[in-house]
């Protein structure tokens, strides 16, 4: 049986857009890599690691023994030496991985003339960055669907290659997954889709236990909506355009819908103990980078804490 025309144009089309896209990034990545590790050398540089006491094998610390423990905690060798006992502590070592999520749908592909650089260029350099932190301090960095857990030094480079190799489509939310109940999963991404889907997408991140954090980037554009006059509106992931005769008159119910929109998205973060950050493309990507390295671990009962404290959950950074 002879193959439908308009199915194989369909696939043709879908083939030639992919190239074109793994192309484009192609090009840009050399760029969005030096940013990335330009803006981790500056936070890691004076800030710990996540190393913490807990059940490992390497060795971490001697403390001082506190009233009330076991005796088999004392380290005795250590305790002859002086006149206090000690406890040898070990590291934490317990698995923990993080799962990164940048948004490449068509619609991050936006920079308004208000910015120079694309929502879908500042969500990959705070991926690669916030990447290269966390495998800096032990963790380990996964992309759903794309890229295995990795503690690798090069994991930027490893990032960039699952990338540009990405057959799939370009999907504005990620595939389901179960991650563990200590991993941390972290979305990047502009968050114009239906809000069924997001609330959904959340919802079953979570269902593990697992922690996460929800950026929004957005184009100042596109909070300001500084439009007059006849402008047509067009839909970057379909066929379909809007035309406004007069679009100044669009702004206050676009402003409404906006925040609506985004009050939704942080009653469900709210709800399940995520956090909401929301980063505009016109301030530097260090302060969004800077803001969620804050929060990393802050979900799990470890009794760990940053060192860093940034913006209040649901703040723009």
């Amino acid at each position: 049986m002879a193959a439908d025309p308009r199915a194989r144009n369909i696939e043709t089309e879908a083939l030639r857009r992919a190239s074109s896209q793994s192309r484009s990034l192609a090009d840009s990545l050399p760029r969005l890599t030096l940013e990335a590790r330009r803006i981790a050398a500056t936070i890691v540089h004076g800030l710990h690691g996540r190393r913490r006491a807990g059940s490992g094998e390497n060795f971490w610390q001697y403390r001082h023994f506190t009233s009330g423990e076991a005796a088999r905690r004392v380290d005795w060798r250590r305790s002859a030496r002086d006149d206090h006992l000690y406890v040898r502590e070990q590291e934490w070592e317990a698995a923990h991985t993080v799962w990164i999520w940048p948004d490449r749908s068509p619609s991050m592909v936006f920079a308004s003339p208000l910015v120079w650089e694309t929502k879908l260029d500042r969500a990959l350099i705070i991926a690669f960055a916030l990447a290269e932190i966390m495998v800096e301090g032990g963790e380990r960095v996964g992309i759903p669907g794309l890229m295995r857990p990795t503690a690798s030094r090069n994991v930027i480079d490893k990032m960039a290659q699952a990338f540009i190799h990405d057959p799939g489509e370009r999907a504005s939310l990620p595939p389901a997954f179960a991650p563990s109940p200590l991993s941390e999963v972290v979305m990047l991404s502009d968050f114009w889709s239906p809000i069924g889907e997001v609330r959904e997408k959340i919802a079953q991140l979570s269902s593990s236990r697992a922690h996460g954090h929800v950026l929004q980037i957005v184009d100042p554009a596109e909070e300001t909506f500084p439009y007059h006059g006849r402008i047509e509106f067009l839909d970057p992931e379909g066929p379909g355009s809007v035309t406004a005769g007069r679009a100044e008159t669009w702004r206050d119910d676009y402003v409404k819908r906006l925040e609506r929109h985004r009050a939704e998205i942080r009653a469900e973060t709210d709800h399940l103990g995520w956090s909401f950050i929301i980063h505009r493309t016109d301030r530097p990507a260090s302060e969004l980078v800077l803001a969620l390295h804050a929060r990393m671990g802050e979900g799990h009962d470890t009794g760990y804490r940053m060192p860093v404290r940034g913006p209040a959950s649901g703040s723009a950074a």
